[in-house]
C-alpha cells in the first residue's frame, strides 16, 4: 500500500484527495463517528446556535430603532435545538455521502488502528505495510477525571447539541474561543450563565486592549470570574462551581478547557516517534513530517492549531508529501475568529510576539463609527500593527462589529505584504464598517517614519 491515512475528518479527507491526485494507492481508516468534528460537534452546530441566539438578542435594540413589541418575543429553545440537530445531521450525512460512500471496501476500513512499526499499521486483525502514513485522528474535549463522576451534568460540545432543552442555570469553565462563544449564546437564549477561567482573557486574546474590551462587553451579558481555578462539587439538585471567593449553584456545567489530540493507543512511543514533553508529535510545520519518519501528522492530531482551515491546509501538505516527494510549504497568515458579538479576531503576528519599539499601532473605537451607530452595533475596538520603518502590515487584533469580514481583509493584506499606504489607496464606500478599518490604517500611516508627506497618500498619482 502506498499510503495509509488514519482519520477521515477534515485533515484526513484532504490528505486522501492529494494522494489520489498523485495516482497512489491508499486506505482510509476510521472507527467513527464519521462526518468531521466541524460538521458534527464544532464549527457548524455551534454557529447555528449562535445565529439563533444573536437574532433573539437583537430584540433588545428594537425600542431604540422604533420597533415596538420586541419584549413579547420568546425563544423556543427546544425548537432551536431541534433545528441545530436537523441541519447538523444533514451536513454530516452529506459529508459521509460525498467522501466515504464512494470508496471501495479496500479503500475504507471502519475500525481503529495502531502503528506496530514506522511503516506498518495494524487494523481489524490485519497488518498493512505502507510507503507513508498520515495521522489525522482529530481530538476530543478534555474533562478532568474527577469531574467525569458527575455524569451527564457535565457537558462538552460533544454533548451540548444533543440537549433537547437547556437548563435554567449553567457554568462555563474555560473561556477560550469555545467557552466565550457558547457562554454568550447560552446567555442570550435565556440561560443563567456564569463563566470561569483560571487565566485572564489575554491568554485567549493576544492584545491587552482588545482583551479588556472583550471582557467588558461580554461581561455585560454574563459574569466572568478570571484568574482562579474552578472546582465542582455535588449539592442537592445540582452542582456548585467555586473559584476563589466566587461560587454559583447550577444545573449543568459546560467544560471548555481544551481538546486533546487522539493519539492514545496509536503506538507512537513504541515505534520511537519523536514526541515533546506533553506527548505531542514533533513536526516540521512546513512538511507535516514527524521527525525523519515517513509519517505525517495533520489537523487536530498535531495538538497545535486546532482550526478547520489549518486542518485543511495541513491535510493537503501531509497528503502531497505522503504521495510524492517531500516539499516544504509556507504556511498562510494566521487567522483566528471568535464568533462572539462583537466578533473577536486575531490576524497575523501577535502583539506579544512583536518588538513594540519597532512597530507602530493604529486603532479605532467603534463607539462613534457611522455605520456601526446606524446598526446599533457601535461597540468594540480594532488595532493594527505595522513596521514603523516601512508601514508594512504585520498583524491586528479586534473586538468589533463585522469582525469576521474585517479580519479577512486584514489577513489578505498581510498575506500580500501590503503597507498602510497601500491600504490607504484602496476604495472605501460610505457608509460601511470598513471605514473604521480605514481610520485605524490612517492612524498607523501617520506613525510610520517613512511616510511621504509630499504626496497625497490616499491616492495613486496618474501615469503619463
Amino acid at each position: 500500500m502506498d499510503v495509509v491515512i488514519l482519520g477521515a475528518g477534515t485533515a484526513g479527507s484532504h490528505a486522501m484527495s492529494q494522494v489520489r491526485r498523485a495516482g497512489k494507492s491508499f486506505v482510509l481508516i476510521d472507527g467513527g463517528p464519521l462526518g468531521t468534528t466541524c460538521a458534527r460537534v464544532g464549527c457548524m452546530p455551534s454557529k447555528m446556535l449562535i445565529h439563533a441566539a444573536d437574532l433573539f438578542h437583537d430584540r433588545r435594540v428594537f425600542e431604540e430603532l422604533g420597533i415596538r413589541g420586541g419584549e413579547h418575543l420568546r425563544a423556543d429553545v427546544p425548537a432551536v435545538m431541534r433545528r441545530v440537530r436537523a441541519l447538523r445531521d444533514e451536513l454530516v450525512a452529506g459529508t459521509i455521502r460525498s467522501m466515504i460512500e464512494p470508496l471501495s471496501s479496500e479503500q475504507f476500513i471502519a475500525s481503529n488502528a495502531r502503528l506496530v512499526g514506522p511503516d506498518v499499521v495494524e487494523v481489524a486483525g490485519q497488518r498493512i505495510r505502507a510507503g507513508a502514513i498520515v495521522i489525522a485522528t482529530g481530538s476530543r474535549p478534555i474533562v478532568p477525571r474527577p469531574w467525569q463522576a458527575f455524569g451527564d451534568r457535565i457537558l462538552t460540545t460533544d454533548a451540548l447539541f444533543e440537549q433537547e432543552d437547556l437548563p435554567r442555570r449553567m457554568a462555563v469553565i474555560g473561556l477560550g474561543a469555545i467557552g466565550l462563544e457558547m457562554g454568550q449564546a447560552l446567555a442570550r437564549l435565556g440561560v443563567e450563565v456564569t463563566g470561569f477561567a483560571d487565566k485572564p482573557l489575554i491568554t485567549a486574546i493576544p492584545d491587552p486592549v482588545i482583551a479588556g474590551t472583550a471582557q467588558t462587553l461580554i461581561g455585560e451579558e454574563f459574569p466572568l470570574h478570571l484568574g482562579q481555578t474552578a472546582s465542582i462539587e455535588e449539592i442537592p439538585g445540582g452542582l456548585r462551581v467555586s473559584a476563589g471567593t466566587h461560587s454559583v449553584n447550577v444545573d449543568k456545567v459546560l467544560v471548555c478547557i481544551g481538546r486533546k489530540p487522539n493519539l492514545d493507543g496509536l503506538g507512537l512511543e513504541e515505534i520511537g516517534a519523536p514526541l515533546d514533553a506533553k506527548g505531542r508529535p514533533k513536526l516540521d510545520p512546513h512538511t507535516m513530517q514527524l521527525g525523519d519518519l515517513r509519517i505525517y501528522v495533520a489537523g487536530d492530531a498535531t495538538g497545535d492549531l486546532q482550526i478547520m482551515h489549518e486542518a485543511t491546509d495541513e491535510g493537503r501538505i501531509a497528503g502531497f508529501n505522503a504521495g510524492r516527494q517531500r516539499v516544504p510549504y509556507e504556511r498562510k497568515t494566521p487567522l483566528a475568529i471568535l464568533f462572539t458579538d462583537p466578533n473577536i479576531v486575531s490576524v497575523g503576528a501577535s502583539l506579544r510576539d512583536l518588538d513594540e519599539s519597532t512597530i507602530a499601532i493604529g486603532e479605532v473605537d467603534f463607539a462613534k463609527q457611522g455605520r456601526a451607530r446606524v446598526m446599533a452595533k457601535n461597540r468594540g475596538r480594532l488595532r493594527v500593527y505595522g513596521d514603523r520603518a516601512t508601514g508594512r502590515l504585520l498583524g491586528a487584533c479586534l473586538c468589533a462589529p463585522g469582525g469576521e469580514h474585517l479580519g479577512h481583509l486584514l489577513a489578505w493584506s498581510i498575506e500580500q505584504g501590503l503597507t498602510a499606504s497601500d491600504l490607504q489607496k484602496m476604495p472605501y464606500y460610505h457608509p460601511v464598517l470598513e471605514e473604521g478599518l480605514r481610520t485605524a490604517i490612517d492612524q498607523l500611516a501617520r506613525a510610520v517614519e517613512a511616510r511621504a508627506d509630499s504626496a497625497l497618500t490616499h491616492m495613486r498619482p496618474a501615469q503619463g
